[in-house]
């Protein structure tokens, strides 16, 4: 009498919350988080050096290489010259300046194409392999969908400022900066369903509403950080608590000054860079004040250590944000100061990466 033998399964394990990503995958997530945050900086200081014009065209194959030759360069400083920003700033700047400005044009692209492709076959490998599972997909889907976004709103804020502006438009730069950093957070909060599946629940109500307040709160002082760095509106009052030695300006306190003309057209007057940078302190010190209220309740709440190291950074990184935001405005004297504006750009970002971690401690999730 021949054994029965017992058919061997051949399916494959699915990968997800319940047994876990490999580490493969974690470690893909976490790169790519750091490739945006590199990303992130790296426009900042493509904004703060005026390089952003640099490169008039879009060309997503062909602009990988930089000019190879002194022919080439000479033919992309030209067209840099029939700019805006040439004819009415840089008029009469040389070809070794030029270069520098391009540079870090060049870079900012280079490492956007770079990031599409340590996202793109990676991925193609995992799915292959049964890696990921479709939520997980699905979430990945959406993180292409919102840096094609990204990619495409990059090239509006460019053209704005090469047919008659010197300058990007202050607007479209912001919201440039937040899709980027939709798309960071999008994929950040991603990456932690990935690396802590299950968070232990915190039941109190007050912590989660006032996680999702202070969560408001830096997303408003965020977009209001890029419209003041697009209107350089540090420059018109670079003193701190005062603003030129006064609490209000007076070009807000007129009536007549309240008009669509000068929130659209924000550089023709001070109008707009006073009001910009008096909401942008004053919701900072609200910020502020939710921040340490948080935290104080946080601390005295039963929660867990994860939400308690939270905090610890929450406060921590908050002190050194509003120090970076004085320092960098205080400096504003005929420019604004390449070094710390990157550090404060920088600073913005993790702020908001600690304020997702907390959101993700506090808050119940489900994948």
């Amino acid at each position: 009498m021949e054994a029965v033998s017992t058919p061997r399964s051949t399916s494959r394990t699915v990968p997800g919350p319940a047994k876990g990503y490999p580490a493969a995958v974690k470690i893909w997530l976490c790169i790519g988080l750091f490739m945006i945050f590199v990303q992130v900086v790296v426009g900042g200081v493509t904004r703060l050096t005026g390089s952003g014009l640099s490169i008039t065209r879009w060309e997503i194959v062909t602009g990988t290489l930089p000019p190879l030759n002194e022919a080439a360069w000479e033919a992309e400083f030209a067209e840099y010259q029939a700019t805006p920003q040439y004819q009415k700033i840089n008029e009469g700047m040389s070809m070794g300046d030029f270069k520098f400005i391009y540079f870090w044009e060049y870079i900012h692209r280079l490492w956007a194409r770079l990031m599409g492709f340590v996202f793109i076959i990676p991925l193609g490998f995992f799915v292959a392999r049964g890696m990921v599972d479709k939520p997980l997909l699905k979430r990945l889907g959406v993180v292409f969908l919102l840096a094609a976004l990204v990619a495409s709103f990059g090239w509006i804020m460019v053209a704005s400022g090469l047919i008659e502006r010197p300058w990007v438009n202050a607007y479209k730069l912001t919201m440039h900066l937040s899709l980027a950093l939709i798309l960071f957070s999008y994929l950040f909060w991603t990456t932690l369903k990935v690396m802590q599946p299950n968070p232990e629940v915190i039941h109190n109500k007050m912590l989660k509403k006032g996680a999702i307040s202070i969560s408001a709160l830096a997303a408003v002082q965020i977009v209001l950080g890029g419209v003041m760095s697009g209107m350089k509106a540090g420059l018109y009052f670079p003193t701190w608590p005062d603003m030129n030695g006064v609490a209000v300006p007076d070009v807000l306190l007129s009536a007549s000054n309240w008009t669509v003309e000068n929130f659209v057209d924000y550089d023709a007057a001070l109008f707009m860079p006073a009001l910009v940078q008096i909401l942008h302190r004053t919701t900072a010190y609200v910020l502020t004040a939710a921040v340490l209220w948080f935290a104080y309740r946080g601390f005295r709440a039963q929660t867990t250590p994860h939400f308690r190291t939270g905090l610890y950074l929450l406060v921590s990184m908050l002190i050194i944000q509003v120090a970076l935001g004085i320092l960098t405005l205080v400096n504003c004297i005929g420019t604004v100061p390449v070094g710390l504006g990157v550090y404060h750009q920088a600073g913005a970002l993790l702020f908001l990466s600690i304020i997702l971690f907390v959101d993700y401690q506090v808050l119940k999730t489900s994948n």
